[in-house]
């Protein structure tokens, strides 16, 4: 049974209050004035919006602070719930650059060495895929954001965003994130996603990802790769090797040969799996990878360890559906506060993530055998008593 003082500490591991002050001072979001919503306690608003996602703004202010009037009371200062203009108002103040500057001095991978599932023969394994989800229809997220395509004289339902992740496959930490338009493809984001990666890592891809760029940008960051190739790509069997792979070459586009780049040299594995809903069938799988050590690496264990892939659906799957549930997953009709929102939602994600993390390395368990929704009813259930365990301490805000 986890203890509330345990799950205090955790959070605070997770989103320290000194890291919100940073955050706050970092982006120039300090007050210039005594307000009832001030900033650091925005931030957790932010952030516990996605733990009482069904929840209006007020009761989800009213969730996060229940029992701290308590300790304020003590200390002679009173508190009301502010209206849901004031609290609009907050979250226009603090903007979406405090969120994100938290979000990227916080989250980073946590597996160790220990960490049961985390790593294949050295190198910790990370995946990156990206998702849409739908904002409220208003004219300003329509306009920056976009909706999808529809049929002639029909228009998309809700404008929506897409969202490409960098995910620790072994503890579903979400170490970085980008959003954009829905209308720029998941490749380009991706691309730019690459610069966390670096030696000592695995990235694994879909197909819908392969390309001659992410070959080569993951490979100057010093990092390996398993990806899929798609159907439609051919490569030529330069060199059997033992194990059944065999070594070719992918070749850049003209307009990239022009730029210099050269033909890289790639190992290709090629197996069949039975298919998911018709066991007469086969499927045939395609990897590449740079990892060309066959006695390390053989193919028969690279290719079980590429459907470690399918951990960043189980990861968005957390999020889509277990954290928020809702049928619009934001809530603001804003832009700007949609950035905000998002980066509270993963910020979110992170808390949940941290604990459990915590949790199966004292037990001794890989972290992926503990439960994310009954992690989440834990803590949506313990809370409102942390600001009376050790008044002041709280990540979320402090009385001083």
């Amino acid at each position: 049974m986890i203890q509330s003082d345990d799950l205090l500490k955790a959070i605070e591991t997770a989103i320290p209050a000194t890291a919100i002050e940073q955050a706050i001072a970092t982006t120039k979001a300090n007050e210039e004035r005594h307000r009832s919503l001030p900033a650091h306690l925005v931030v957790g608003l932010v952030i516990a919006m996605s733990l009482w996602s069904r929840d209006s703004m007020r009761d989800v202010l009213k969730n996060l602070v229940d029992g701290l009037s308590v300790v304020w009371v003590k200390v002679g200062k009173y508190w009301r719930v502010p209206c849901k203009s004031a609290i609009t108002q907050a979250r226009q103040r603090l903007g979406a650059g405090v969120m994100r500057q938290l979000f990227h001095q916080l989250v980073r991978p946590l597996a160790t060495g220990e960490t049961i599932g985390a790593f294949l023969n050295g190198l910790r394994i990370m995946v990156i895929d990206g998702t849409c989800f739908d904002v409220p229809d208003s004219d300003e997220n329509a306009r920056v954001f976009g909706r999808p395509g529809s049929r002639p004289g029909t228009v998309a339902a809700f404008p929506k965003v897409r969202l490409v992740i960098l995910v620790e496959a072994g503890t579903h930490i979400i170490f970085d994130a980008l959003m954009c338009p829905y209308r720029i493809g998941e490749r380009v984001r991706a691309l730019k996603l690459l610069r966390s990666v670096q030696s000592g890592m695995l990235l694994m891809w879909d197909r819908g990802l392969h390309s001659y760029e992410m070959v080569q940008k993951t490979v100057s960051q010093g990092c390996d790769y398993l990806g899929r190739i798609p159907a439609n790509v051919k490569f030529l069997a330069e060199k059997p090797l033992a194990d059944g792979s065999y070594l070719s070459w992918i070749n850049p586009s003209g307009k990239l040969r022009k730029k210099g780049c050269k033909p890289l040299m790639v190992r290709v594995i090629e197996y069949t799996i039975e298919h998911p809903h018709n066991p007469s069938e086969q499927l045939t799988y395609r990897l590449i990878t740079s990892l060309l050590d066959i006695n390390k690496f053989p193919a028969e264990l690279l290719a079980k360890e590429y459907h470690q892939r399918w951990e960043v659906e189980s990861t968005i799957d957390e999020l889509k559906i277990h954290l928020l549930g809702r049928k619009t997953h934001v809530r603001s009709h804003k832009p700007r506060e949609v950035v905000q929102e998002i980066y509270g939602w993963l910020l979110s994600h992170w808390s949940v993530r941290v604990l459990m993390f915590q949790a199966a390395t004292t037990a001794g368990i890989p972290p992926l055998r503990l439960s994310f929704t009954g992690t989440l009813r834990v803590i949506r259930r313990a809370i409102p008593k942390f600001q009376d365990l050790q008044p002041g301490e709280s990540p979320f805000f402090s009385i001083g």
